[in-house]
């Protein structure tokens, strides 16, 4: 990028101080301002900075958090060219030091600094060094900790119960599942960005040339996955390590779509390079004060007032701070009484004192907070775990900051007790089956319908790409569609391919058939319902079950569901245990053979009830097969116990679980999986959970709900994973389309998503799946509850063989809109399969047959 000129810099200097939102290309003109257009730039960054601290409730306050710094490991798997921090494991023997800080090295910083009135562990580490380092693997096993991340965890637990500190864990790149397993021991967490200069990483010489966790797209994802988890995340970028002015700039932006997102970015941190000896980069200058203060208040322009802005006081001279402040910062970060700054240790501290001095002068007060700011202490649930609330709450005053005078004291970390036990949490209602089951939704909204979604405007964005997608495919689906079966069109040819070796058709083709309309999709229902007869005949079967959705408590935002609830939202509740396991004995007696338990993800739900609910129908009906659990619940029991997915799902088995839904699928692509839901499990990690359920032997069944941000392609997608998982495990009984439900959907009220699938749409995914999964997954089942008794006759004859079950409530589908009620008796379900002139016949949950009683018997 040029040096910009003079009149491009008066005209961004001007649109700033009005208040215009400003490009990423003004950005960037902005941040090579100096002298009285840098004066001119910081005046319009403070008014920001001011009216955030105004909207925050805290006038003429800046922050900071009394910290002990508690380096875990210097080891890294990272070869960084500026960082002092990380050292060799030889290095680490000559000079007397073990790979890991000890158990007792740590709770003796931590308590010394709880004595003197820290409230923060900063937890800071290499990344991954038992992935590079052999003598960490070593002394991990030697110790009994799987990674370093398992051994950070379990040091979090023992401060909070041995010192009251509130761990904040900084452990560079994590997995969603990690963090997942993090959240619970840490009130916030940490990861700088940096820069999202792909040149910095790919180019040898540069910065990050050599460094795996430092690839730019690896740490954006990190920071998504924190905002689809909502914890509270402290980024940052690091200024002066070679990139351009333009770069520069869109680093800034990149952190302000992720902030805006998801509304997880509690501060980002503006930090100079400072050139260290004995680096590769021990030449480089450091980065200037003018060209600093540029940076600092563009970043406050670009981030707006709601993102708290910090810059280290340590890494310039104590009189420069009041600088930093007067372009726009409003935070100091952490300041330790008791230890030095490990990564820039030649650079000490300023006392607090002296930072209360300089604050001061430039007209501030200086108020300690805790590491999580104070928006989120005040919100509590979803952003801080129910685990560690009680510690935040014993140091939090009623403005969310420090309060004054306290001293940390361990409390116990455990699972939180409750969640179990009240019907009709939020109302005060105890008669459930009338306050839920029968009047439905009493809101069209949860209450907090503005927030727990995340930024609709960034989700509109990201939908409209894919709708973009989806018109090029409707144009595609035109140009195909014609002739049918005898021309000579792409239509035709892939139908052909689909009668040969259904098992042989290439993903075009697929997709071809999949986006048919008129005569070609008439041909492709006929394909369908022949494979359907050829592998299961002409009997309709259905499980005679029960839907028991134990809780509707939930804060996972997910952008379709209507069923989840906030806590204190009229229509929140949560069945005790002795209520499940009555519904379960109900559904037993008038002939059920099945119980399918689902329900939210509730913060304050033990990881063990799942046992509990299992075991709860077992001891009162030792007959009826346990369906249950979503992968979803699974991940969310295994991390809330911490227990591997296989342990899990073990114990699970051991109380009673008899198979799995393999439902919280939606669209197997990550693409829609993000628009469709702020917090929900990756793809990875679903298929990581369904795999390793069937190799224990726990069969489940597979979904797809489409109709909403969704095209034919993912379908096509979505399919062939289903299709690689089943090859390689033999696991799924059947495969369940859902067609989304809008009426009550939050995406669908916010204008994001269309009103549901077409009729084409409906046929058009049962007929490819039967053609897909055909050889693979020989059950294909019809939605009665979302297509009705027409729509379930139509799907019969175009490829399904099943209908599921009689369900007697289905709480789901009808608090999102749907208008097939949530129960269906055997006989009005054998008017289905009679009303296309095919027999019916009842099953149990894996296909097996039924006596005349009605219960399961072998084959």
């Amino acid at each position: 990028m040029r040096p910009p000129t003079p009149q491009q810099l008066r005209r961004a200097l001007a649109r700033a101080e009005r208040g215009a939102t400003l490009d990423v290309e003004e950005a960037a003109v902005l941040l090579a301002a100096r002298g009285q257009d840098l004066a001119r730039l910081s005046a319009a960054a403070v008014q920001v900075r001011n009216a955030g601290l105004v909207h925050a409730g805290r006038p003429d306050t800046i922050t900071y958090s009394p910290k002990v710094f508690l380096p875990i490991t210097r080891l890294c798997r990272d070869r960084c060219h500026y960082c002092t921090f990380v050292t060799t494991p030889s290095h680490l023997s000559r000079s007397g030091e073990a790979p890991y800080m000890s158990p007792d090295e740590i709770l003796e910083t931590a308590s010394q600094g709880a004595e003197l009135g820290c409230s923060e562990a900063l937890f800071t580490l290499g990344d991954r060094p038992e992935d590079r380092w052999p003598e960490a693997r070593v002394w991990l096993d030697e110790q009994g900790y799987d990674s370093t991340l398992t051994y950070v965890r379990a040091m979090a637990v023992r401060v909070l119960e041995e010192t009251g500190l509130l761990p904040h864990i900084n452990p560079g790149v994590m997995s969603w599942e990690e963090m997942n397993r993090l959240k619970p021991v840490a009130p916030s967490l940490g990861m700088m960005l940096e820069t999202t200069s792909r040149r910095l990483f790919e180019e040898k010489g540069e910065a990050h040339f050599g460094s795996p966790d430092k690839d730019p797209d690896v740490r954006l994802r990190v920071l998504e996955d924190a905002g689809r988890l909502s914890v509270p995340f402290t980024t940052g970028l690091l200024i002066g390590i070679g990139e351009t002015l333009m770069e520069r700039a869109e680093s800034v932006f990149a952190l302000r779509r992720v902030a805006r997102q998801y509304g997880h970015v509690q501060e980002v941190i503006i930090q100079n390079f400072r050139a260290k000896p004995a680096t590769a980069m021990r030449h480089v200058d450091d980065l200037g004060l003018e060209e600093y203060l540029a940076a600092i208040a563009v970043s406050r322009m670009v981030l707006g007032p709601k993102v708290r802005i910090q810059a280290p006081p340590n890494l310039v001279d104590l009189a420069e701070c009041e600088a930093l402040l007067g372009a726009g910062v409003d935070d100091w970060g952490g300041v330790s009484p008791l230890t030095p700054d490990h990564v820039n240790p030649e650079r000490p501290w300023p006392s607090i004192e002296g930072l209360r001095t300089v604050t001061a002068k430039a007209g501030f007060a200086l108020r300690a907070r805790l590491t999580v700011h104070p928006e989120y202490v005040l919100t509590g649930e979803p952003w801080i775990d129910p685990r560690v609330s009680a510690h935040v709450a014993a140091l939090a005053g009623d403005d969310g900051l420090a309060r004054e005078g306290a001293i940390p004291v361990g409390l116990a970390w455990q699972e939180p007790d409750g969640g179990f036990a009240v019907a009709g949490a939020g109302s005060g209602r105890t008669d459930l089956h009338l306050s839920v089951d029968s009047e439905g939704r009493s809101e069209d909204r949860r209450s907090d319908f503005d927030s727990v979604y995340g930024d609709w405007e960034a989700v509109k964005v990201v939908a409209d790409q894919v709708e973009a997608d989806s018109r090029q495919l409707a144009a595609h689906r035109r140009r195909a569609a014609t002739n049918g079966r005898t021309g000579t069109t792409e239509g035709a040819a892939a139908l052909r391919a689909a009668e040969d070796d259904p098992s042989k058709l290439s993903d075009a083709q697929a997709l071809t058939l999949m986006a048919a309309d008129g005569d070609l999709l008439r041909q492709v229902c006929r394909l369908a319902d022949d494979l359907r007869r050829e592998t299961v005949g002409d009997e309709v079967t259905y499980v005679v079950n029960r839907n028991i959705n134990f809780t509707n408590v939930c804060y996972v935002g997910c952008r379709f569901c209507a069923f989840a609830q906030r806590r204190t939202d009229a229509d929140a509740y949560s069945l005790s245990m002795t209520q499940v396991a009555d519904r379960a004995e109900e559904a037993w007696q008038v002939g059920a053979t099945e119980v399918c338990m689902q329900g939210g993800i509730d913060p304050e739900l033990p990881g063990t009830a799942y046992f509990d609910l299992a075991a709860a129908v077992k001891q009162r009906v030792p007959g009826m097969h346990v369906h249950a659990f979503s992968p979803m619940e699974i991940v969310n029991g295994s991390h809330r116990t911490g227990l591997s997915f296989q342990d899990f799902l073990i114990r699970a088995r051991e109380s009673g679980l008899d198979s799995i839904p393999g439902t919280a699928a939606e669209i197997l692509d990550d693409e829609v999986r993000w628009v469709l839901t702020k917090g929900k499990l990756p793809t990875r990690t679903w298929i990581d959970v369904i795999t390793t359920a069937h190799r224990l032997g726990i069969r489940s069944t597979s979904t797809m709900m489409y109709g909403h941000v969704d095209n034919p392609r993912h379908w096509v997608q979505h399919l062939r994973v289903l299709s690689r998982i089943q090859d390689e495990t033999g696991g799924f009984t059947e495969f369940v389309p859902l067609p989304f439900v809008h009426t009550s959907a939050p995406i669908y009220l916010a204008g994001v998503a269309r009103p549901g699938p077409t009729m084409r749409d409906n046929l058009a995914v049962h007929a490819m799946a039967r053609i897909m999964l055909h050889g693979r997954i020989p059950n294909i089942q019809t939605s009665w509850v979302k297509l009705g008794v027409d729509g379930t006759r139509a799907m019969l004859q175009a490829g399904a063989n099943d209908v599921g079950g009689t369900l007697m409530e289905e709480t789901i589908s009808r608090m999102a809109g749907s208008e097939h009620g949530s129960a269906k008796t055997v006989a009005e379900l054998a008017a289905i399969g009679a009303g296309i002139g095919r027999p019916v016949r009842q099953r149990d949950t894996t296909y097996g047959c039924v006596n005349s009683q009605g219960r399961s018997v072998d084959p």
